[in-house]
């Protein structure tokens, strides 16, 4: 019988994909932004973020901190490549969210599992006066050359899809993308940045992390993890199965309390924190969060590893992202 083994989330933001001194250059963006949502979820200006922050912010973006914590971000990225490795999977199914890159306001599904023969990663497509800061941070979620084809496990995918349907999920199922544009920056860090050349079945779930009305409720979020494990462990092959979160934590204004309470759950194993989370705070670029509540719902029996957590600010305003990244077990 098949069995979860490893269970991962690692944050995927634009920055990961930068050096240090670009930190600050990604903070004009937010600086241009027309709003922003403070850590409650209301509608604020920039000017309103630089009212409220900390006075600790300003002591976070010196240079020598930024690099300290780009290495601390890069070196938790190798090391849940290594366990990856270490677990010898037969597949890796990745919870992420798409961001209008595949689906669209014409049907924009809560949760999807996708089950095609295959997955495209597409060479990134800007436009010719993009900064080359943001070129730069783009260009980790993609190809640099040439599309390529990554495998999917879609044997599995379609037996989640038949397993979840009798477990009262009612989510959607694709064996087509629009290969134009390619996969989604969610699956596309993990390929690129994760799996790098490792020829590993992935099988894609994507929820609606973003978008209202539809977005799926934290508890809604966590049951489906743990019904995904149910579905796996009733799958008649023999494999090693793993899971990942791609994305979050808090953004594009840090929630240093919420991240670590997030944290802290993953570490506790702790199930009545999960459907706690006050829906307001899941918005914008914290939304990805639901990612890593789905993940959490699939490790409840597994066992914490570690965890890295960095707040990397790039404004005077608490802009930035909550970086997280934690492994989960099957080991005492």
């Amino acid at each position: 019988m098949a069995k979860l083994v490893l269970a991962a989330g690692t944050s995927h933001s634009p920055v990961l994909g930068s050096p240090p001194e670009d930190y600050i250059r990604h903070g004009d963006r937010d600086r241009a932004r027309k709003w922003h949502l403070d850590t409650n979820g209301n509608k604020c200006r920039f000017s309103d973020l630089v009212d409220i922050a900390s006075e600790n912010v300003l002591s976070q973006l010196s240079p020598a901190v930024l690099k300290s914590k780009a290495e601390h971000c890069a070196a938790a990225i190798d090391r849940i490549r290594h366990d990856i490795e270490a677990a010898y999977l037969d597949a890796l199914i990745i919870v992420g969210d798409d961001q209008m890159e595949q689906y669209q306001t014409d049907n924009m599904p809560a949760f999807l599992i996708y089950g095609g023969e295959h997955l495209i990663n597409m060479p990134l497509s800007l436009s010719t006066d993009a900064p080359k800061y943001w070129r730069k941070a783009r260009q980790q979620f993609h190809e640099l050359t040439a599309p390529r084809s990554y495998p999917v496990a879609g044997n599995l995918a379609r037996y989640l899809v038949k397993q979840l349907i009798s477990n009262n999920f009612d989510l959607s199922f694709s064996s087509q993308i629009n290969e134009h544009i390619g996969e989604g920056h969610a699956f596309g860090f993990v390929h690129r940045q994760v799996l790098k050349d490792t020829e590993m079945p992935v099988v894609p779930v994507i929820l609606n992390t973003y978008f209202p009305p539809n977005q799926p409720h934290p508890k809604r979020c966590y049951e489906l993890g743990k019904a995904i494990v149910g579905a796996i462990e009733s799958w008649s092959p023999t494999a090693r199965i793993g899971i990942i979160a791609s994305g979050g934590l808090s953004h594009f204004t840090i929630d240093e309390t919420l991240d670590r309470s997030i944290m802290a759950a993953c570490r506790c194993l702790d199930p009545d924190f999960w459907p706690s989370i006050p829906v307001r705070k899941l918005n914008s670029g914290s939304s990805e969060i639901r990612n890593w509540i789905t993940v959490a719902g699939a490790a409840e029996n597994l066992t914490p590893a570690w965890q890295v957590y960095e707040p990397c600010y790039r404004t005077e305003a608490g802009t930035g992202c909550g970086m997280g990244f934690a492994v989960w077990k099957d080991e005492p």
